[in-house]
């Protein structure tokens, strides 16, 4: 998974392109230094994908990653006419499930974690009205 996900390729095309399906990333810098990301994009023509949200560990409970998620939402809404989004979160996930249910995310499913179809690893999918 790393290295389809984070290799040097994929993550500059990620950082200099974005269209529909992905909005680009968002980043919270801080004295010139990066303490939080996000990005999303649409999954169909009315439902967008939050895909990533990193935040520095140190920063939690500062209201950074809501900002961050806040503006993927705005971006979905305006841009892209989304009224539906959508996040997958890594079950036992005890700090990302209580931030996106507090934000109006609401439990959906359960799959396996993508690229781990037969692994033990689990994916819970949230969705929300935007």
């Amino acid at each position: 998974m790393i290295e389809e996900f984070y290799n040097e390729e994929r993550i500059l095309k990620e950082v200099t392109t974005s269209d529909r399906e992905w909005g680009g990333y968002f980043v919270a810098i801080e004295n010139d230094e990066v303490i939080g990301a996000g990005g999303g994009g649409m999954i169909n023509d009315t439902e967008g994908e939050l895909y990533v949200l990193y935040l520095d560990p140190l920063r939690r409970n500062e209201g950074i990653g809501t900002r961050l998620l806040d503006a993927i939402t705005q971006q979905q809404k305006e841009e892209f006419h989304a009224g539906k989004q959508w996040v997958s979160v890594q079950k036992g996930n005890e700090k990302g499930i209580p931030f996106y249910e507090a934000r109006g995310f609401v439990y959906e499913s359960e799959q396996p974690v993508y690229g781990n179809e037969e692994g033990e690893y689990r994916s819970l999918r949230y969705v929300r009205f935007i």
